[in-house]
């Protein structure tokens, strides 16, 4: 009983917190002045959303094909090596990948683009790898001995037992990537960086947070769409969620 009552104290608080919030922002015209970056924030968050799709879906389709490769057998050598590449890739802060690409790219969506691609690369390639290599032996072993090929193997049992991982990587990378794409509007890119960066420049602290709260409202509908893609789509089997 005490931690019921201690919950329900705890629920009041925060609702009158949330209560005089609001009737602070009221008061002081915080709303309305949200309101009036409201036409903005619509059409920068379309750019932003544009540009996580396109520099996601390009590293979703490089990083799986990438890990799958360097988990097989023959690349077993090499693959641990081809990971330090890739995290020594990652350490180099995303701000210097987009000013390397604009260097050699010029300014706008294509260097935008390549650097989100290059921050969301190794997260996927990570996990599909760790993935694969952490299916059970004697699953492969009774696999092989029914008579399935090394490409059936990979599909039929495999994947589907490393899908679970591959999600988890693909949540992290996306993340990491709509919170980075406020950065590509110092290339030219646009995003809600526009909204952020022009508010510090300002010193308006609306024009920044209208920009910097979207950000986050998008970086988790990001993560909760994966989220429930993955409960729909990982074999019950393997699915913590769905045990």
């Amino acid at each position: 009983m005490p931690t019921l009552n201690l919950s329900g104290a705890m629920r009041l608080l925060v609702l009158v917190v949330v209560f005089m919030a609001g009737v602070w922002s009221q008061s002081s015209g915080v709303i309305d002045d949200f309101i009036f970056y409201l036409p903005d924030i619509q059409y920068l968050a379309v750019q932003h959303l544009w540009l996580t799709a396109i520099s996601g879906s390009l590293a979703i389709l490089v990083a799986i094909p990438l890990g799958i490769l360097l988990s097989r057998p023959t690349m077993e050598k090499v693959a641990e090596s081809a990971m330090q590449v890739l995290n020594v890739g990652t350490t180099i802060p995303t701000l210097a990948v987009l000013a390397l690409s604009m260097s050699f790219l010029g300014i706008g969506t294509v260097p935008a683009v390549f650097g989100l691609f290059v921050a969301t690369l190794l997260p996927i390639t990570r996990n599909t790898y760790t993935g694969l290599k952490g299916v059970s032996p004697a699953l492969m072993e009774a696999a092989a001995g029914i008579g399935m090929s090394p490409t059936q193997r990979l599909l039929r049992v495999e994947l589907p037992n490393a899908l679970y991982v591959i999600f988890a990587g693909i949540r992290t990378a996306l993340a990491i990537n709509v919170g980075t794409v406020p950065l590509a509007f110092l290339i030219g890119a646009g995003g809600l960086g526009e909204l952020i960066f022009t508010g510090i420049d300002l010193y308006d602290p609306v024009m920044m947070l209208s920009g910097a709260i979207p950000t986050a409202l998008l970086a988790v509908a990001v993560d909760m769409l994966i989220a429930v893609t993955a409960f729909l789509m990982v074999p019950r089997g393997v699915n913590p969620s769905r045990a």
